[in-house]
């Protein structure tokens, strides 16, 4: 095998771009690439982009700039949403070499071997290879490696639904997922690795399967029953659209051994008004139906919902109803998207538009009501003894981190010796230091 030198990822974004970067490296490796880490001058860095925000675009340039200072002969390639969206404004960036769009990534040995041979030949102009989104049909499986605690696969890719705000139609394609047993054959690679826990992925999960004739409930039946999955010992549904998050799965989930009491549902808003004005499928009503089963099936599962502030035409009036609904719903966390400005999408078309500081201020006091939110779930365990899945990192006390089935983080103290990967039974003792403390329970 030839030596091609060595490669560093850098992955901004969602659990999908992990999964994507950890495949693709693995790839890189197959042809002769050695993964080292940015501080170890690597001779090729990738950039795997998001561009939900502009705040993630920067992070792109900023990476950008401290791979070319760290090693100015590397050779830096950005893929990506940011990729496929702005190619031009990357390849514009000083230190940047392969700009590769959506589809052009999962070729990324190939665009490296030829692209790398025309720099040494003393060609320094960047380089876009990018098709057009429309054209991007084909499905890329993909599962993070590399974590003996958690692996996340990807399930599926692309959006069908066209959001006012959201960028990822255009930066992904349309909604795709492979069959069943093709995602089959990916998730034994993660058990295979040593891998405990499996987090479904994607753009749009709930949509899995519907070109094939099968669901994402078709789905968690196979996983849970399939003899090459036996090591796994749970299994997470990350973001799922609520009109997607339908009776049936939320009951195979509550009568599940290994799928956990643990979902993520975006909201965005509380306010109906602002619903449609964002183009989303489902209104409050349904929303909170959902929730209701969820929590009359399990009681204490954890839930965490997105939503967005200062979305165009969102009023003081309005943003209060989905602060006074969120306050309602049995949530255990929150995750507060402050609404930007992207190209090319229907909400720029509003004129309404909130003023920067609004935006933040409103942000601030979602924030403070997650923060409320993550502590009453958090304190309904407190003297419980819950089973913690440990992962890698030992913090300065000696405790190894990892969460309970319902989503809770907690510290485990006196776990330093203790292998990621394993499930320990720990008493939850509340709040300290901003994290969950626990300790391990006697037999």
């Amino acid at each position: 095998m030839a030596n091609h030198g060595r490669v560093a990822f850098e992955t901004l974004g969602c659990k999908l771009n992990f999964s994507e970067s950890s495949a693709l490296l693995r790839g890189l490796s197959e042809a002769g690439y050695a993964r080292v880490d940015m501080a170890d001058r690597p001779d090729v860095v990738v950039v795997n982009t998001c561009s939900v925000t502009d705040h993630a675009d920067a992070k792109c340039r900023n990476i950008v700039r401290r791979a070319k200072a760290a090693n100015p002969d590397s050779f830096v390639a950005v893929i990506g949403c940011y990729a496929q969206l702005k190619p031009k404004e990357i390849a514009d960036i000083e230190g940047v070499d392969l700009v590769l769009g959506a589809q052009e990534k999962f070729n990324l040995a190939g665009h490296l071997e030829s692209q790398r041979v025309r720099k040494a030949g003393g060609d320094e102009a960047a380089v876009v290879e990018r098709g057009e989104i429309r054209d991007v049909r084909a499905f890329h499986p993909a599962v993070s490696s590399g974590d003996r605690t958690r692996s996340f696969l990807k399930v599926q890719d692309g959006c069908d639904y066209f959001c006012a705000f959201c960028t990822i139609p255009l930066a992904r394609g349309r909604s795709r997922s492979a069959d069943i047993a093709t995602t089959l054959v990916e998730a034994r690679k993660a058990a295979e690795a040593g891998a405990r826990e499996i987090v479904l992925t994607g753009v749009n999960i709930g949509d899995f399967g519907k070109s094939q004739g099968e669901s994402l409930l078709d789905l968690c039946h196979a996983l849970e029953s399939d003899d090459g999955l036996s090591t796994i010992e749970r299994y997470r549904i990350s973001s799922i659209e609520p009109n997607l998050l339908e009776a049936p799965l939320i009951d195979f989930v509550a009568d599940s051994e290994k799928f956990q009491p643990h979902f993520h549902i975006p909201l965005q808003s509380g306010s109906d008004a602002v619903l449609s004005a964002m183009r989303r499928r489902y209104r409050t009503d349904l929303y909170r139906d959902r929730l209701a089963h969820i929590v009359d099936r399990m009681p204490e599962a954890g839930i965490g919902i997105d939503v967005i502030v200062g979305f165009p035409g969102e009023t003081e009036a309005e943003f209060a109803k989905t602060r006074d609904f969120l306050l309602e719903m049995p949530a255990s966390y929150l995750h507060v998207f402050t609404y930007s400005e992207r190209p090319k999408t229907t909400a720029l078309r509003i004129e309404e538009v909130v003023p920067m500081p609004e935006r933040k201020a409103r942000n601030k006091v979602l924030t403070q009501v997650s923060l409320k939110k993550q502590w009453a779930h958090a304190a309904r365990f407190e003297g419980r003894v819950r089973p913690v899945l440990l992962e890698a990192d030992v913090d300065e006390a000696g405790c190894r981190s990892g969460y309970t089935p319902e989503y809770v983080r907690v510290a485990v103290a006196g776990t330093e010796k203790l292998a990621p990967g394993t499930v320990v039974d720990a008493t939850l003792a509340g709040f300290s230091g901003g994290r969950v403390q626990g300790t391990l329970a006697t037999a």
